[in-house]
C-alpha cells in the first residue's frame, strides 16, 4: 500500500509539473472542458424560462442533479478517466508490454499515470452551480448530507467501472475512438430526472448500467426524496465496479501482443 501510495504521489506531482510548464494549453483544455459540459445546465435554465420543464421537479432542483453530474465526470476525468485513451494507445502501438513488466499493477499504474489537472475548472463550474441550487432549496439536515456523500461516491464508483469497461474493449475493438461515445451516450441518462423515463429506462439505468447513482440519487437524497429502495441500488454499482475491474484484469492477462 505505501509504495502504490507513493507511486501516485509522484503521478500526481509529474502531472502538476506538465500543468505548470505549458500554462496556456492547461488553461484552454480546462476553458473547453468547462463550457462542454456547462451547455446542459443553461439549456436547462432557458427551458424552465420558457415556461416547460420537467413535472414535480423545480429548476434548481434539476440544476442539483447537473451539477452532480458535472462535479463526478471532472473527479473521473483527473483520476481514471484517461485509461481508456491510454490502454487503447498502447495495445494500439504495442508500449503495453512495458508496463506489464513493472512491479506494479497494471491497472493502477495506468490510472495513476493519466491522473490530470484539467478536469479543475470543470469542477469548479460545476460545484458553483451546485451551491446555487443547494441555497435555492430546502436546507437539508446532516444526515441528508451524509446520505449525498455516499450515493456521491458510490457514483464515482460507477464511473470507474465504465471507465474499465471502456478500457478492456479497447483490448479488441483497438483503435475505435467510438467507444467513449457510446457509454457517454448511455451515461448521459443520469443527467436528468429518473421520473421522466419508462420504467424500463430506469430498470437500465438503476440495475444494469447504474448511471442513475452518479447524480440522480446522490440529489434525491440531498432532496429528502431517498426511499428503502435507493439504498438497494448500492449493492448492483459495487457489482458493476467489480465487473469492471475483473473484466480490465482478465483482458490484461489474454494480451498477447500488438493489435490485442
Amino acid at each position: 500500500m505505501k509504495k502504490h501510495m507513493k507511486i501516485y504521489k509522484e503521478c500526481i506531482k509529474v502531472a502538476f509539473a506538465a500543468a505548470s510548464t505549458y500554462r496556456l494549453n492547461f488553461i484552454l483544455n480546462c476553458t473547453i472542458m468547462l463550457l462542454g459540459d456547462i451547455i446542459f445546465p443553461l439549456i436547462t435554465v432557458l427551458i424552465y424560462g420558457s415556461g416547460a420543464g420537467f413535472q414535480g421537479w423545480t429548476v434548481y432542483e434539476v440544476l442539483l442533479i447537473q451539477s452532480i453530474f458535472t462535479m463526478s465526470t471532472a473527479i473521473a476525468d483527473m483520476t481514471f478517466h484517461g485509461v481508456m485513451w491510454v490502454t487503447m494507445d498502447m495495445v494500439r502501438n504495442g508500449n503495453m508490454e512495458m508496463v506489464l513488466i513493472l512491479p506494479v499493477d497494471t491497472m493502477f499504474i495506468l490510472m495513476a499515470r493519466t491522473f490530470s489537472f484539467e478536469g479543475i475548472g470543470l469542477f469548479l463550474g460545476g460545484f458553483i452551480i451546485f451551491i446555487v441550487a443547494v441555497l435555492n432549496v430546502s436546507i437539508p439536515s446532516i444526515i441528508l448530507w451524509l446520505q449525498f456523500l455516499t450515493f456521491f461516491i458510490i457514483g464515482i464508483f460507477v464511473m470507474m467501472g465504465i471507465a474499465l469497461i471502456m478500457a478492456a474493449i479497447s483490448f479488441k475493438w483497438v483503435g475505435n475512438s467510438r467507444i467513449p461515445e457510446i457509454f457517454s451516450s448511455i451515461r448521459s441518462f443520469g443527467k436528468y430526472p429518473q421520473s421522466i423515463f419508462p420504467k424500463a429506462i430506469v430498470f437500465i439505468t438503476s440495475i444494469i448500467i447504474p448511471v442513475a447513482m452518479i447524480s440522480y440519487y446522490p440529489a434525491a437524497a440531498l432532496l429528502g426524496r431517498v426511499n428503502s429502495g435507493m439504498f438497494i441500488m448500492i449493492l448492483p454499482c459495487f457489482l458493476f465496479l467489480i465487473f469492471g475491474i475483473y473484466l480490465y484484469r482478465h483482458m490484461v492477462r489474454l494480451y498477447q501482443g500488438v493489435g490485442g
